[in-house]
């Protein structure tokens, strides 16, 4: 079964960390966190030595609900030499780690592994190369999304039980707040999804700006929102191929983010989906294998909110297939969950198609082009109606399931009272931030850029209610 799990809200002091800008600082003497990662200096280069804070050691042995408190803003530092920052800088599409460490809340830990990350739309406009589909060159904007991981040196360190920290970028995002609000949706009609909240970012004791930290997908996250959380995770394979056949073990394997080590076997989302295929009646077999009231809450926040550039979108470019998304299967019950990921580019298209890449033409079951390839949006990429996917085309035909939980999600999570709560009590909390920042760095979003694109977002969701309820 799914194991629901509730955001506690708890209180801390944001801590500016790794102060003083003197080449010569010395290494002071902390006592070890107790959660596997050692606190300690990373080896410097070019006769430079790090500072490691000696305040108080906090509890750092808590547990991930006080990362992910959405009732507070917090302040994060990585500490890099000169030579490991440039060779970042150089080329972030590389996603290559370096060594270095983290300072939160008084407390420096290390060494972990530092890298930029992302996809395509995250590198746009922030690398010097000019080929915008296969990103390269040195780095250009002030930030760019950016990975930690604890466990750089030993697989079993953790930072309040985890493993990984992702700072996501948002600069496709001028209202900041598409990742946040969007997990929470999903997370509040009961689907498994990441965690998001904002956070400050330093580098080298300089204020880099605001970022979502949203959680890790991985074997931690689902041992936490699981009540078997040991089985295979899978990124961006689909279970059937676009030709309508059972998927091969060898994408499957390639596709595996847990279990990679133990010669997993991925014979049961094979036998999910080969049943599927030759089942007389797939409904049935749907709801054998999936608990399909939380596929269909999935299903009606991802086209609510039209988070197109998600698992819905059968990109052809140019073979057809869909993206930013997880599976997982558990093995004790034998069922598989569906995991929605990368939610920048939601709320982008509620009113009228603004991207350019990721509109999608199909509403909920529609079917165009007899499954044919065509083109759309405004750089009319090819697209495939997902509704011919057996899988998604099963999910579609319960009419009146998705029906019930659309109105409970707009009765309930999506109701003004209810988002406009939300919002207020986010946007408060990173007015600062946002107002830092654009007096720190000329592409950094205004106050009054900002505020502007958060006063479209709700347009657009006052748009949204009005066309589910219709």
């Amino acid at each position: 079964m799914l194991r629901r799990t509730t955001i506690v809200c708890a209180t801390a002091i944001v801590a500016a960390a790794c102060s003083g800008t003197s080449p010569e600082r010395t290494v002071s003497e902390v006592a070890p966190a107790s959660v596997g990662t050692s606190v300690t200096s990373m080896v410097p280069t070019q006769g430079q030595t790090m500072a490691v804070s000696d305040d108080a050691v906090p509890n750092v042995e808590g547990d991930s609900s006080y990362i992910f408190d959405q009732s507070e803003l917090r302040t994060y530092e990585l500490t890099l030499t000169d030579d490991a920052l440039e060779f970042l800088d150089n080329d972030p599409a590389a996603e290559e780690y370096v060594e270095g460490l983290l300072t939160f809340e008084g407390t420096t830990i290390g060494p972990v592994g530092v890298r930029y990350k992302g996809s395509i739309g995250a590198f746009v406009g922030c690398v010097s190369g000019r080929d915008f589909a296969n990103p390269s060159g040195h780095k250009t904007c002030t930030k760019l999304s950016m990975k930690v991981k604890i466990n750089w040196s030993d697989s079993k360190d953790e930072f309040y039980g985890l493993r990984k920290l992702q700072f996501h970028s948002q600069n496709l995002d001028a209202t900041q707040l598409h990742e946040r609000l969007g997990y929470w949706l999903f997370r509040e009609m009961g689907v498994p999804v990441p965690r998001s909240v904002h956070a400050r970012l330093m580098i080298n004791g300089e204020f880099v700006g605001l970022f979502a930290l949203t959680e890790q997908i991985d074997g931690r996250f689902t041992r936490e929102f699981f009540d078997d959380g040991s089985g295979n995770l899978y990124k961006e394979v689909w279970p059937v191929t676009v030709d309508g056949r059972v998927q091969g073990e060898r994408p499957l394997l390639d596709a595996l983010r847990t279990n990679e080590d133990e010669s997993p076997s991925v014979s049961l989302i094979q036998a999910f989906a080969g049943e599927l295929l030759t089942s007389d009646e797939p409904k049935q077999t749907m709801q054998d294998w999936m608990h399909i009231d939380t596929v269909l809450a999935m299903a009606v926040v991802d086209r609510t909110i039209r988070n197109d550039d998600g698992l819905f979108h059968w990109y052809c470019i140019p073979d057809c297939g869909s993206h930013n998304f997880f599976w997982y299967e558990q093995p004790a019950s034998g069922t598989l969950h569906v995991i929605p990921w990368d939610l920048d580019n939601a709320f982008e298209n509620i009113v009228s198609n603004v991207n350019p890449v990721t509109p999608m033409k199909d509403a909920w079951g529609e079917i165009s082009n007899d499954c044919r390839p065509f083109a759309y949006g405004g750089f009319q990429l090819q697209q495939r109606s997902a509704a011919c996917d057996p899988i998604i085309g099963t999910w579609t035909e319960f009419e009146t399931e998705y029906a019930q939980l659309l109105a409970e999600f707009l009765e309930g999570p999506f109701a003004e009272e209810q988002v406009d709560a939300v919002l207020d009590a986010w946007i408060d909390q990173i007015a600062g931030a946002t107002a830092e920042a654009s007096e720190a760095y000329d592409d950094a979003l205004t106050p009054s850029e900002w505020e502007t694109a958060v006063a479209e977002l709700r347009k657009s969701l006052v748009f949204a209610r009005a066309k589910a309820a219709a």
